[in-house]
């Protein structure tokens, strides 16, 4: 699903050049669920922008989906993203002046869903996530546990081949990240794809691999279970 070949990434000012990513190189499988951990400055949040088609890497190569994308013009990476990748950050990034119905809805309108088809995979992931009852509230009005659960829910309505999570308890407290941990679980286990950078060995606990890094270089892979790929109808 993807693989990464000797992929750099170097940030230049007119007096300072800064190698955030040096030679990385690895594969994540269909239905794999793994973890990319490391110091602050090591390059996490670079390797993430570059999976998730936001920016575009230095050097190397980029396989997505079985095409080689490093050197795709944006317009060609935004229609990739949008319909293959979910998205669940830290700060939850929902719209506050819209419903929790209608943060959710978002992507589907962007990818031109009807009317009709827009509310059945909206209240089918409000139904899944156990948040039906919050449907009509906005985000100010819940807990960040439950705001979580909604930026996840917008994350796979449009059933994505992936989702890629940038520290997403990192505003919670353990019982919230904890229900946050094994909603991502349970989304592994009927056959999303997740990569998830994050700073808490608990929650890279949840994936069956652990990709290290330090200074832009991966230093150790560790499988935390022993991963067997299995396919799933969508």
């Amino acid at each position: 699903m993807i693989k990464t070949v000797n992929l750099t990434k170097v940030f230049r000012t007119e007096e300072v050049e800064t190698t955030a990513l040096n030679n990385v190189s690895f594969e994540i499988k269909e239905g794999e669920f793994a973890a990319i951990m490391g110091p602050s400055g090591c390059g996490k949040s670079t390797l993430l922008n570059i999976l998730g088609l936001l920016d575009n890497p230095s050097g190397g190569e980029y396989h997505f989906l079985g095409n080689e994308v490093s050197g795709y013009r944006e317009k060609q990476r935004a229609n990739l993203r949008k319909k293959n990748i979910g998205f669940v950050f830290q700060n939850f990034n929902l719209i506050d002046e819209l419903s929790v119905y209608e943060n959710i809805e978002l992507p589907l309108i962007y990818l031109g869903y009807s009317s009709s088809e827009r509310k059945k995979r909206v209240e089918e992931v409000l139904d899944y996530m156990q948040i039906m009852h919050r449907k009509k509230h906005f985000p100010l009005q819940l807990s960040g546990g439950q705001q979580q659960r909604v930026a996840v829910c917008r994350a796979v309505v449009a059933k994505p081949h992936i989702i890629l999570a940038d520290e997403p308890t990192g505003n919670l407290d353990s019982t919230h990240g904890d229900e946050v941990m094994n909603l991502l679980e349970e989304l592994n286990k009927n056959g999303t794809t997740i990569i998830m950078v994050t700073h808490s060995q608990r929650d890279a606990s949840y994936a069956q691999r652990i990709i290290r890094l330090f200074d832009g270089q991966i230093v150790t892979e560790d499988k935390t279970t022993e991963f067997v790929m299995t396919s799933v109808a969508k």
